[in-house]
């Protein structure tokens, strides 16, 4: 599996060359999935016992083998139904929580793809979920991490990275003209950026393990929040190898969902446009998708117009209301960035968009815990004399 096509022009490259079309767009791999079944159940996931099923169940159509170590662990996430947090008449909610990745977020999936097919040092432009990713990856396989942070990267974020012991710098200056910079070629290192092909060939199968769940159907959407369009690329991949092969009894439609103070896919999609333009984005608590100029935005757009689905922007408190409602109601600590998807199907129940009929998996990206999603200080904890222990918790309970 040495071949990238684009998606936009259908021109192809042999891979280890350009990572972008020369007419402007991302690649992903070009996979032959016509002759891909389910694989049986009996079977361990590559050959890799682990006492749950991973991405590598899914090997066949992935450009790497599978391997042993921290990369073998990466994927099998639990999918789940949250009835708890349905809106009133809305849909079924079946939640995808990828925060149980190795390094707890969805960027596991990617990097463990990324550095299982590339030989020496490895490296990316991130300052949360994919630079701990790849640090701790690159730690696990023995292997020299390069990571590009950003000047006003919070020191708590750096301290999570530096404990896998990579090359870290932080970086003064344009920090998002770092993704268009020739690194790779001019470094030697193999940067394992947000729509990097082998991150979207391993962020493809969060969408396999979601359709296999529920297969011998379909569900009727996916909604996922969207930053860089990588992620998003992965799924709309994801969907069309499935549904060329069979697998599919119908095609879930994609709905993608940002924080509002930052939204430039979803600004393009309200324009009626298959181009994103760069935007001027305010600060927001969903750091983790605060991308102005999104690399795979196109392609993200791309992916709603093709399966019907829709983008939403979500505002701050809305935002911020939904990650407390997940953790108190669903018993799911995630990052503000993850419960835009979870506010974004309330929104699209509101409008009538998602019935009640409806089967929704919500991709939640990442795990609250390392951000410290929850601050005890700002709950309702109660002091209480131990004699009185009792009394106080009746009442609580009554």
């Amino acid at each position: 599996m040495d071949r990238l096509a684009c998606y936009d022009c259908g021109e192809t490259y042999a891979f280890g060359g350009a990572a972008r079309c020369a007419c402007g767009e991302p690649l992903w791999f070009d996979t032959d999935a016509a002759a891909f079944d389910w694989p049986d159940p009996s079977e361990p996931a590559g050959g890799v016992s682990l006492g749950r099923d991973t991405l590598w169940r899914y090997d066949s159509v992935l450009p790497a083998t599978a391997p042993t170590g921290l990369a073998a662990a990466a994927g099998g996430t639990p999918l789940f139904r949250a009835p708890s947090i349905e809106p009133t008449d809305g849909p079924q909610i079946h939640l995808k929580v990828e925060g149980v990745n190795p390094t707890g977020s969805f960027k596991d999936r990617g990097t463990a793809v990324g550095i299982c097919r590339v030989d020496g040092p490895v490296g990316t432009v991130s300052h949360g979920n994919m630079a701990l990713s790849v640090a701790a990856h690159a730690a696990a396989a023995g292997r020299d991490a390069v990571i590009l942070v950003a000047e006003d990267t919070p020191d708590a974020r750096l301290a999570m990275i530096a404990q896998h012991d990579p090359h870290l710098f932080r970086v003064r200056g344009d920090y998002g003209r770092l993704y268009h910079d020739t690194l790779e070629r001019d470094l030697g290192v193999a940067f394992l950026n947000s729509d990097a092909p082998l991150r979207v060939a391993g962020q493809k199968t969060v969408a396999y393990e979601i359709c296999e769940a529920f297969a011998p159907d379909a569900p009727d959407a996916i909604v996922l929040p969207v930053s860089s369009g990588g992620q998003a690329s992965g799924v709309w991949k994801a969907l069309r190898e499935l549904d060329g092969a069979g697998l599919l009894s119908s095609v879930p439609r994609i709905y993608l969902a940002q924080a509002a103070r930052c939204d430039p896919i979803a600004r393009a999609y309200r324009r009626g446009e298959s181009r994103v333009e760069p935007v001027e984005g305010e600060p927001t608590a969903a750091v983790s998708i605060n991308n102005a100029d999104p690399p795979s935005g196109n392609r993200a757009l791309a992916a709603v117009s093709e399966t019907d689905g829709s983008v939403v922007s979500v505002a701050e408190e809305a935002m911020i209301d939904e990650t407390e409602r997940l953790a108190a109601d669903a018993g799911v600590s995630v990052e503000p960035s993850c419960a835009v998807a979870t506010a974004a199907v309330r929104e699209l129940s509101a409008s009538g968009e998602l019935g009640s009929d409806d089967d929704v998996a919500v991709i939640l990206t990442g795990s609250g815990y390392k951000y410290g999603a929850a601050d005890a200080g700002d709950s309702s904890v109660r002091e209480v004399d131990r004699l009185d222990v009792p009394d106080a918790v009746r009442d609580a309970v009554s």
